[in-house]
């Protein structure tokens, strides 16, 4: 049986042919001046087969997160980013290009495309943003950060399910490249994978926001691209789930 569960923000577990494959880490309930909306079961996601890095921004590559994590792990990150993994004691930590691909037991992870500043840093080290292509009986492709680039047009044919980013984690999406709604709608025109789970929203808020009650910016860009799929691509089905929700495939 394959799944997905929305642990929330772009941390999405994996589970495909028997292997577990968690994406971009982020399990604390407080990160600097972000709060955590939800609770969160730590358990579940301490001993994946692999950790899969997008980039090096800190809400995507969380050395604390990391730290909760069985150092067994396969961490696979962007080429130019593996040594601050290496130093938390992560026993195999490879590092991918655009193209490069690595097998996890019966599973086969390719580093793609993501168009999201490629200036991201820790300290002096510089790594590129990075979405993956996971194949094996399903084909899943989660996006990490982007904005629109007329290769999703080919990126991952016969998709079967595309973990798209919404949101950020405030009133508004931030500086860089991301996707809206109305942009993640129009990638998933091109992508054209039979179901399509938002991520990236929902998940965090700024401490001084909510405090009473949750602010609209938890809800409504889930809700903006329900309506927007509706009119840019009605042939994919849409699954909005939760943090803390899973999908079965």
């Amino acid at each position: 049986m394959s799944s997905v569960l929305y642990v929330g923000h772009s941390t999405v577990l994996i589970e495909l042919d028997g292997v577990r494959l968690l994406t971009d880490p982020l399990l604390r309930r407080r990160v600097l001046h972000l709060h955590r909306r939800s609770p969160i079961d730590l358990e579940p996601l301490r001993s994946p087969d692999a950790v899969l890095i997008s980039h090096a921004h800190r809400d995507h590559l969380d050395l604390p997160s990391l730290r909760k994590l069985d150092r067994k792990v396969t961490a696979v990150v962007p080429r130019g980013l593996a040594r601050p993994v290496e130093r938390i004691g992560f026993e195999r930590v490879v590092d991918v290009d655009e193209g490069d691909s690595i097998s996890i037991g019966p599973v086969e992870v390719r580093a793609t495309h993501a168009d999201h500043d490629e200036r991201r840093r820790i300290g002096r080290l510089r790594g590129a943003a990075l979405g993956y292509a996971i194949s094996g009986t399903r084909r899943i492709y989660f996006a990490g950060d982007t904005s629109l680039f007329p290769e999703m047009d080919s990126l991952v044919p016969n998709l079967d399910l595309a973990l798209i980013p919404i949101w950020g984690w405030g009133p508004t999406l931030g500086s860089g490249e991301h996707l809206d709604p109305a942009g993640a709608a129009e990638a998933l025109r091109l992508l054209r994978p039979r179901v399509a789970v938002p991520i990236h929203w929902g998940t965090y808020r700024p401490l001084h926001h909510g405090v009473r009650h949750d602010p609209d910016f938890l809800t409504e860009p889930a809700e903006d691209f329900v309506r927007e799929m509706a009119k840019t691509a009605p042939e994919v089905e849409v699954r909005v789930l939760q943090p803390g929700e899973r999908l079965e495939l």
